[in-house]
């Protein structure tokens, strides 16, 4: 997936209302006006937020009267470009981890403080 084509993705999944088009479409496919129908929006509205969708390549149609459909596949690349950096961050959380450790060992133990002889 290019970057190009991943900042499109995320780009249109930054608006709330597609991002709610989008969880919608993950339980079935709908039509436009099934869409539209819980937002106090036109269909028109709705039909330019599911272009944005479509161009990023998240959701798919035949025809304007198809239902609209959502493209799996485009999360499978989303998600190995997340698990790429997240494995990375965690990599370098373990070798923080073993170095803090490390560091433990080579500190001297501490003496238990004294107590003054009140006598």
């Amino acid at each position: 997936m290019s970057d190009d084509r991943l900042s499109r993705v995320f780009a249109a999944l930054a608006d709330p209302t597609r991002r709610d088009l989008v969880a919608r479409l993950s339980s079935a496919d709908a039509t436009v006006g099934e869409l539209a129908a819980p937002y106090d929006v036109s269909l028109q509205a709705v039909s330019k937020h599911l272009k944005v969708l479509e161009d990023a390549g998240l959701v798919s149609r035949e025809s304007r009267r198809a239902p609209v459909r959502l493209e799996a596949e485009v999360f499978d690349l989303m998600t190995k470009w997340i698990d790429r950096y997240q494995q990375q961050a965690e990599e370098r959380y373990q070798r923080l981890d073993a170095l803090l450790a490390e560091m433990q060992e080579d500190r001297p133990a501490r003496e238990p403080a004294r107590e003054e002889d009140a006598s």
